[in-house]
């Protein structure tokens, strides 16, 4: 739990200061071409995933020891248990899944609804 709340840090104070501080425009310039040219790039992508893996592991974690703590029938503690580590698993799956097959830039959309940066590629 240290370790993960320490990279989760520098991954969320990263995150934070690249859309916020370092882009020009701060938080005016965060929109879905903004979000989909950063994922379109493998670092982002990694940056991304790692984020979301940690945080869903330590979340699911502390709820592991929220649930030890105070549920005290067998039963429920274990249906309990289950349901984090199933909640987690497919949170973990789906998410990313979904930051490595994301396509800004579809074929057959309308030019008009893509990004600016669609038209480069």
């Amino acid at each position: 739990m240290r370790a993960s709340g320490v990279v989760l840090v520098v991954l969320i104070f990263g995150h934070l200061a690249y859309n916020l501080l370092w882009t020009p425009g701060g938080i005016h310039a965060v929109d879905f071409g903004f979000v989909g040219g950063k994922l379109a790039q493998p670092f982002w992508q990694w940056w991304d995933v790692l984020m979301l893996w940690l945080a869903i592991l330590h979340g699911s974690n502390g709820m592991r020891t929220i649930v030890n703590d105070y549920v005290h029938k067998p039963t429920i503690r274990a249906v309990a248990l289950w349901a984090i580590g199933i909640a987690a698993a497919i949170l973990i799956i789906l998410g990313t899944l979904i930051t490595f097959t994301f396509n800004p830039c579809p074929e057959g959309a309308d030019p008009s609804l893509l990004p600016s940066f669609c038209a480069e590629l």
